[in-house]
Protein backbone atom coordinates (compact mmCIF):
# COMPACT_ATOMS: atom_id res chain seq x y z
CA UNK A 1 0.00 0.00 0.00
CA UNK A 2 1.09 3.11 -0.35
CA UNK A 3 2.05 5.49 2.12
CA UNK A 4 -0.92 8.25 1.86
CA UNK A 5 -2.00 10.00 5.03
CA UNK A 6 -5.52 10.40 3.53
CA UNK A 7 -5.72 6.52 2.78
CA UNK A 8 -8.20 5.02 5.84
CA UNK A 9 -8.70 1.08 6.51
CA UNK A 10 -12.60 0.31 6.91
CA UNK A 11 -12.00 -3.45 8.69
CA UNK A 12 -15.45 -5.77 8.41
CA UNK A 13 -15.18 -8.20 10.95
CA UNK A 14 -17.80 -11.37 11.16
CA UNK A 15 -19.24 -14.46 13.48
CA UNK A 16 -21.70 -16.91 13.58
CA UNK A 17 -21.83 -19.31 15.80
CA UNK A 18 -21.05 -21.79 13.47
CA UNK A 19 -18.06 -20.29 12.31
CA UNK A 20 -16.66 -19.21 15.38
CA UNK A 21 -16.87 -23.52 16.75
CA UNK A 22 -14.95 -24.74 13.70
CA UNK A 23 -12.36 -21.58 13.47
CA UNK A 24 -12.02 -20.17 16.81
CA UNK A 25 -11.20 -16.62 15.19
CA UNK A 26 -13.29 -13.95 17.44
CA UNK A 27 -14.59 -10.09 16.75
CA UNK A 28 -11.59 -9.61 18.57
CA UNK A 29 -8.86 -11.69 16.96
CA UNK A 30 -9.90 -10.56 13.50
CA UNK A 31 -9.99 -7.15 14.57
CA UNK A 32 -6.55 -7.70 15.89
CA UNK A 33 -5.06 -9.14 12.57
CA UNK A 34 -6.95 -6.20 11.10
CA UNK A 35 -5.47 -3.18 12.77
CA UNK A 36 -1.99 -5.16 12.65
CA UNK A 37 -2.05 -5.01 8.69
CA UNK A 38 -2.96 -0.90 9.01
CA UNK A 39 0.38 -0.62 11.41
CA UNK A 40 2.86 -2.12 8.86
CA UNK A 41 1.12 -0.32 6.38
CA UNK A 42 1.52 3.23 8.02
CA UNK A 43 -2.26 3.59 8.13
CA UNK A 44 -3.72 5.50 11.66
CA UNK A 45 -7.40 5.80 10.49
CA UNK A 46 -9.32 2.86 11.29
CA UNK A 47 -12.56 2.07 11.26
CA UNK A 48 -14.34 -1.41 12.03
CA UNK A 49 -17.89 -2.64 11.64
CA UNK A 50 -18.77 -5.34 12.65
CA UNK A 51 -21.77 -8.32 11.98
CA UNK A 52 -21.85 -10.48 15.37
CA UNK A 53 -24.04 -13.87 15.40
CA UNK A 54 -25.25 -13.56 11.59
CA UNK A 55 -23.91 -16.33 9.28
CA UNK A 56 -22.79 -15.59 5.30
CA UNK A 57 -25.95 -14.80 3.98
CA UNK A 58 -26.88 -12.16 0.92
CA UNK A 59 -24.38 -9.07 1.59
CA UNK A 60 -27.69 -6.44 1.81
CA UNK A 61 -28.97 -8.96 5.01
CA UNK A 62 -26.42 -7.59 6.86
CA UNK A 63 -26.26 -4.22 8.19
CA UNK A 64 -22.61 -4.70 9.18
CA UNK A 65 -21.32 -5.03 5.92
CA UNK A 66 -23.52 -2.36 4.49
CA UNK A 67 -22.49 0.15 6.76
CA UNK A 68 -18.46 -0.79 5.86
CA UNK A 69 -19.46 -0.24 1.95
CA UNK A 70 -21.46 2.63 2.52
CA UNK A 71 -18.41 4.21 4.86
CA UNK A 72 -15.70 3.30 1.84
CA UNK A 73 -14.36 6.38 -0.31
CA UNK A 74 -11.91 6.87 -2.62
CA UNK A 75 -8.55 5.59 -1.75
CA UNK A 76 -9.28 3.68 1.00
CA UNK A 77 -9.18 -0.02 1.73
CA UNK A 78 -11.83 -2.45 2.82
CA UNK A 79 -9.97 -5.08 4.90
CA UNK A 80 -11.01 -8.60 6.18
CA UNK A 81 -9.57 -11.21 7.86
CA UNK A 82 -10.63 -13.87 5.34
CA UNK A 83 -13.04 -14.29 2.21
CA UNK A 84 -14.91 -16.42 4.08
CA UNK A 85 -16.04 -13.72 6.70
CA UNK A 86 -16.71 -11.35 4.10
CA UNK A 87 -18.83 -13.30 1.40
CA UNK A 88 -20.35 -16.71 1.00
CA UNK A 89 -18.94 -17.31 -2.65
CA UNK A 90 -16.65 -16.20 -5.00
CA UNK A 91 -18.71 -15.07 -7.30
CA UNK A 92 -20.35 -12.75 -4.00
CA UNK A 93 -17.09 -11.15 -3.62
CA UNK A 94 -16.19 -10.59 -7.14
CA UNK A 95 -19.30 -8.40 -7.26
CA UNK A 96 -18.11 -6.69 -3.71
CA UNK A 97 -15.07 -5.84 -5.03
CA UNK A 98 -16.42 -4.78 -8.51
CA UNK A 99 -18.23 -2.24 -5.89
CA UNK A 100 -15.20 -1.10 -4.50
CA UNK A 101 -13.36 -1.01 -7.40
CA UNK A 102 -15.94 1.64 -8.67
CA UNK A 103 -15.22 3.79 -6.02
CA UNK A 104 -11.43 3.68 -6.34
CA UNK A 105 -11.45 1.23 -3.54
CA UNK A 106 -9.07 -1.54 -2.43
CA UNK A 107 -9.76 -5.09 -1.26
CA UNK A 108 -7.53 -6.85 1.56
CA UNK A 109 -8.02 -10.33 2.50
CA UNK A 110 -5.46 -11.18 4.99
CA UNK A 111 -5.80 -15.08 5.25
CA UNK A 112 -5.97 -15.17 0.94
CA UNK A 113 -3.44 -12.86 0.81
CA UNK A 114 -5.51 -11.36 -1.68
CA UNK A 115 -4.46 -7.58 -1.56
CA UNK A 116 -5.38 -5.33 -4.54
CA UNK A 117 -3.62 -2.31 -3.22
CA UNK A 118 -0.60 -3.97 -4.79
CA UNK A 119 0.22 -5.09 -9.20
CA UNK A 120 0.62 -8.69 -7.49
CA UNK A 121 -2.88 -8.96 -5.95
CA UNK A 122 -4.59 -7.37 -8.33
CA UNK A 123 -3.42 -10.19 -10.68
CA UNK A 124 -4.35 -12.84 -8.17
CA UNK A 125 -7.86 -11.36 -7.92
CA UNK A 126 -8.51 -11.06 -12.02
CA UNK A 127 -7.39 -14.79 -12.05
CA UNK A 128 -10.13 -15.56 -9.23
CA UNK A 129 -12.59 -13.58 -11.70
CA UNK A 130 -11.49 -15.50 -14.51
CA UNK A 131 -11.80 -18.69 -13.12
CA UNK A 132 -15.60 -17.60 -11.69
CA UNK A 133 -16.45 -16.70 -15.35
CA UNK A 134 -15.43 -20.21 -16.36
CA UNK A 135 -17.30 -21.74 -13.93
CA UNK A 136 -20.41 -20.02 -14.92
CA UNK A 137 -20.23 -20.60 -18.55
CA UNK A 138 -19.80 -24.83 -17.52
CA UNK A 139 -22.48 -24.82 -15.73
CA UNK A 140 -24.79 -22.81 -18.62
CA UNK A 141 -23.06 -25.54 -20.96
CA UNK A 142 -24.35 -28.43 -18.72
CA UNK A 143 -27.90 -26.39 -18.22
CA UNK A 144 -28.15 -26.34 -22.31
CA UNK A 145 -26.89 -29.70 -22.99
CA UNK A 146 -29.89 -31.25 -20.38
CA UNK A 147 -32.54 -28.95 -21.42
CA UNK A 148 -31.67 -30.86 -24.75
CA UNK A 149 -31.58 -33.80 -23.81
CA UNK A 150 -35.29 -33.44 -22.20
CA UNK A 151 -36.39 -31.91 -25.51
CA UNK A 152 -34.94 -35.18 -27.16
CA UNK A 153 -36.79 -37.47 -24.53
CA UNK A 154 -40.58 -35.21 -25.58
CA UNK A 155 -40.12 -34.13 -22.16
CA UNK A 156 -41.48 -30.73 -21.19
CA UNK A 157 -38.31 -28.33 -20.27
CA UNK A 158 -40.62 -24.81 -19.15
CA UNK A 159 -43.51 -22.64 -20.51
CA UNK A 160 -47.17 -23.55 -21.21
CA UNK A 161 -48.11 -26.76 -22.58
CA UNK A 162 -48.34 -26.11 -26.39
CA UNK A 163 -51.44 -26.59 -27.93
CA UNK A 164 -51.70 -30.47 -29.66
CA UNK A 165 -50.08 -32.04 -26.71
CA UNK A 166 -51.17 -32.57 -23.06
CA UNK A 167 -48.54 -32.82 -20.09
CA UNK A 168 -48.46 -36.85 -18.93
CA UNK A 169 -45.15 -37.82 -16.17
CA UNK A 170 -43.36 -34.88 -17.29
CA UNK A 171 -43.54 -35.40 -21.03
CA UNK A 172 -45.87 -33.93 -24.12
CA UNK A 173 -48.38 -36.51 -25.41
CA UNK A 174 -50.03 -35.44 -28.62
CA UNK A 175 -53.58 -34.85 -27.94
CA UNK A 176 -56.22 -36.22 -30.31
CA UNK A 177 -58.51 -33.30 -30.94
CA UNK A 178 -56.35 -30.41 -31.10
CA UNK A 179 -53.76 -32.52 -33.28
CA UNK A 180 -57.01 -32.73 -36.03
CA UNK A 181 -57.24 -28.99 -35.28
CA UNK A 182 -53.66 -28.20 -36.07
CA UNK A 183 -54.00 -30.53 -39.08
CA UNK A 184 -56.81 -28.09 -40.39
CA UNK A 185 -55.09 -24.88 -39.77
CA UNK A 186 -52.23 -26.01 -41.79
CA UNK A 187 -54.38 -27.09 -44.41
CA UNK A 188 -56.04 -23.93 -44.56
CA UNK A 189 -52.19 -21.92 -44.33
CA UNK A 190 -51.75 -24.12 -46.89
CA UNK A 191 -54.68 -23.11 -49.01
CA UNK A 192 -53.28 -19.43 -48.61
CA UNK A 193 -55.98 -18.21 -46.15
CA UNK A 194 -54.79 -15.01 -43.94
CA UNK A 195 -54.53 -15.94 -40.30
CA UNK A 196 -57.93 -13.78 -39.25
CA UNK A 197 -60.19 -16.34 -41.93
CA UNK A 198 -58.31 -19.08 -40.41
CA UNK A 199 -58.79 -17.83 -36.90
CA UNK A 200 -62.80 -16.87 -38.37
CA UNK A 201 -63.12 -20.63 -39.14
CA UNK A 202 -62.04 -22.12 -36.41
CA UNK A 203 -64.73 -20.16 -34.80
CA UNK A 204 -67.26 -21.44 -37.11
CA UNK A 205 -66.47 -24.74 -36.53
CA UNK A 206 -66.62 -24.88 -33.06
CA UNK A 207 -63.08 -25.79 -31.74
CA UNK A 208 -61.76 -24.21 -28.73
CA UNK A 209 -58.63 -22.57 -27.61
CA UNK A 210 -56.29 -24.41 -25.71
CA UNK A 211 -57.55 -22.31 -22.57
CA UNK A 212 -60.87 -23.56 -23.38
CA UNK A 213 -61.96 -20.46 -25.13
CA UNK A 214 -64.17 -19.95 -28.19
CA UNK A 215 -62.47 -16.74 -29.63
CA UNK A 216 -60.11 -17.18 -31.86
CA UNK A 217 -57.21 -14.59 -32.51
CA UNK A 218 -55.24 -14.48 -35.65
CA UNK A 219 -52.00 -13.69 -33.34
CA UNK A 220 -52.34 -17.22 -31.62
CA UNK A 221 -52.74 -18.86 -35.07
CA UNK A 222 -49.71 -16.99 -36.03
CA UNK A 223 -47.63 -18.51 -33.22
CA UNK A 224 -48.91 -21.99 -33.84
CA UNK A 225 -48.01 -22.07 -37.50
CA UNK A 226 -44.80 -20.93 -36.56
CA UNK A 227 -44.35 -23.49 -34.03
CA UNK A 228 -45.38 -26.37 -36.55
CA UNK A 229 -42.60 -25.06 -39.13
CA UNK A 230 -40.00 -25.52 -36.36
Amino acid sequence: MKNDATRRVVGYVRVSTEGQAQDGVSLAAQEGKIREWAKLNNVTEVSIFVDAGLSGQRAANRPGLQAALAAVRRGDALVVYSLSRLARSTKDTLELAERLDKRGADLVSLSEEIDTTTAAGKMVFRMLAVLSEFERDQVSERTLMALAHKRSRGEKTGGDVPFGFRLEDGHLVPEAAEQQVLALIQELHAAGHSLRRIAAELEARGHKTKNGHSRWHPQSVKQIIKRLAA
